[in-house]
């Protein structure tokens, strides 16, 4: 029978459909909470928190493969998406709330402090250029969160599950109807909301991840252009970027949630280079002028759509 598990988990809430024997909720639980103990970056006695403080720690194997898979997506990205960011995440403030009192002198400071090169792993032991480097995954952590679920259902020989945080899909085998599973995109309907109670489309997932960036309700106006709030870890600044959302599908979902980031940053050159190394699909969500919507589809994304 297929089993349904439920909770909150990283300030977000899981949904974990499975179809087995019986239910494995508590084994889940104690994977989360190995996972939390390891990059919760907001928990003192984490493993990248201790990094973080540049205190004694042995980088786990989740610490490892987030730290792996981020630099090799930053090389791709040609360092738009990076894991040392936050000290301008942080000088911005969430929702720009800082942004009358950031400075060109502050954005250049804090610089000095963001760049995947100047991170590496060496013998198992984390380095940086600079001690007050900081990591922060959560870019990443999601995705990473629901392939770690899948691939332990999948060490009970499970072999049709949906593994769902925040947004964050990773699918295998069927749904309880019998054929893939169905998966909701919502629909934005003015010019700063999401119509959650009908969807632009559904896309039907076949052993595939699914991951979103963005969100049409945070963005802000500079000479009537709608712009994300994404910082652009190469200048300091805001992206100047007109892309409201990004939705990509791709075999795994760390690799899905790290480059729905990073295509918000992307232009469409770098775009679609990417999407053909790596062999994602996508899907942009584009704010125009006047508040309504463009959305702009790899070739290949229509064959996962339902309606």
């Amino acid at each position: 029978m297929y089993f349904e598990e439920k909770g909150e988990i990283f300030h977000t809430t899981y949904s974990i459909k499975y179809l087995y024997t019986q239910s494995l909720k508590a084994e889940i639980e104690d994977k989360f909470l190995q996972y939390d103990n390891s990059l919760n970056a907001f928990k003192p006695t984490s493993i990248i928190s201790k990094i973080n403080k540049n205190e004694e720690a042995v980088p786990d194997s989740f610490f490892i493969n987030v730290f792996k898979r981020s630099q090799e997506v930053s090389l791709n990205s040609e360092g738009l998406f990076d894991i040392t960011i936050s000290p301008l995440i942080n000088a911005w403030g969430f929702g720009f709330k800082n942004m009358d009192n950031v400075t060109p002198q502050i954005i250049d400071s804090l610089r000095l402090l963001v760049g995947y090169d100047k991170i590496r792993l060496e013998n198992g032991e984390v380095k940086k250029s600079d001690p007050r480097i900081q990591f922060n995954m959560s870019a990443i952590a999601k995705g990473y969160a629901t392939d770690v679920i899948a691939e332990l259902l999948e060490s009970y020989g499970i072999s049709n599950y949906m593994v769902e945080i925040g947004g964050e899909i990773r699918t295998k085998g069927n749904s309880p109807k019998g054929n893939c599973w169905n998966i909701g995109i919502t629909k934005p309907i003015g010019k700063n909301i999401y119509d959650y109670q009908n969807l632009q489309t559904i896309l039907r997932l076949c052993n595939k991840s699914l991951a979103t960036s963005g969100n049409f309700r945070n963005y802000y106006i500079k000479d009537g252009r709608k712009y994300a709030h994404t910082i652009n870890p190469k200048t300091g600044y805001p992206s100047e970027s007109n892309i409201l959302s990004t939705t990509i599908i791709a075999d795994d979902c760390m690799t899905a949630d790290a480059y729905a980031t990073a295509f918000m940053l992307m232009d469409t050159t770098l775009t679609r280079k990417v999407a053909e190394k790596e062999k994602l699909e996508y899907m942009l969500v584009l704010g125009e002028k006047d508040s309504t919507f463009t959305v702009v589809k790899s070739k290949n994304f229509d064959e996962y759509i339902v309606y």
